[in-house]
């Protein structure tokens, strides 16, 4: 080797420079994942968007960031009119769960209605801005009838079912007067569910909440003077209030979940799915904790 120094000097520079690459990437790796290699106390932000069917995401991210030691408060936001109750209860219930660990806050989007307000009454503090739309604490269950278009084109629909109430709400035929008596009673508990929900999160008298709770919005202003909410505020002033309840001195770092790759099939069956469920729904009612924008 001592009589090539040349290609001893390119070996050692070739070995730096791959040193040097790999440390790159390295750094570009961590630096791209939801949290940094240095500080100690975190506050994550979760964000709830649109239409609420599947809790999945949202739960994982949940508990991912509850069994973070470094994360010390959670920030929800929420900008939807709700969704499927299922759903909705599914969340509320694991931001249950995360409160016995550390502290969760709501920082309140254009829109935080209906099951979107189910999952904020779950938290320890909620934001609104001013004028976000919230409250609409009811519960819907809409059924499309096509019994007349398909007598006109000749359609007839033929039905074997082992119980009387086994096609409740089916889109063949006009619903009876006890079948509207059955589904309202489920409408009643779900109704009474929530109303609870409200009462036990926010702290309120059931009686007051009941008199809220017939499905009317409210601002963030109207929801505040009312209780439904703590205070006024953007998604920083959020930051802020959920890292003083975690004892977090100084600016807080704040950091997100990865974000999926944009996957332009799955947006398209998400769309398809969607429409597919406002137009027709399935053979059996779907209740919903979801308030109907007016379309413009």
């Amino acid at each position: 080797m001592r009589k090539h120094p040349l290609l001893v000097g390119i070996l050692v520079f070739g070995v730096l420079l791959t040193l040097f690459f790999i440390s790159i990437l390295v750094l570009s790796y961590f630096s791209s994942r939801e949290e940094s290699l240095w500080g100690n106390e975190k506050i994550a932000v979760i964000e709830i968007k649109g239409v609420i069917l599947d809790p999945q995401p949202i739960i994982e991210k949940l508990i991912k960031f509850r069994k973070n030691d470094k994360v010390k408060a959670i920030v929800l936001r929420i900008d939807s009119p709700g969704g499927g109750v299922g759903p909705a209860q599914e969340i509320h219930g694991e931001i249950k769960k995360v409160q016995r660990e550390k502290k969760v806050v709501v920082s309140m989007g254009s829109v935080a209605a209906s099951g979107g307000y189910y999952i904020a009454c779950g938290a320890d503090k909620i934001l609104a801005n001013p004028g976000s739309i919230t409250g609409s604490i009811g519960v819907i269950v809409e059924s499309l009838n096509v019994e007349e278009l398909l007598r006109k084109i000749g359609l007839r629909s033929m039905v074997i079912k082992s119980g009387k109430h086994k096609d409740i709400a089916s889109p063949l035929r006009e619903m009876t007067e006890e079948e509207k008596k059955l589904l309202q009673g489920v409408l009643d508990s779900v109704h009474e569910q929530f109303i609870r929900a409200v009462a036990e999160g926010r702290k309120l008298p059931l009686e007051k909440v009941r008199e809220l709770a017939d499905g009317r919005i409210f601002s963030g202003d109207q929801a505040q003077a009312l209780g439904l909410v703590d205070g006024l505020g953007n998604l920083q002033d959020t930051i802020a209030v959920a890292a003083k309840m975690a004892g977090i001195k100084g600016e807080p770092e704040v950091i997100y979940p990865e974000k999926k790759k944009f996957s332009l099939l799955e947006l398209l069956l998400q769309e398809m799915v969607l429409k597919f469920w406002e137009s027709v729904g399935e053979n059996f009612p779907q209740l919903y904790f979801l308030y109907t924008l007016p379309q413009s």
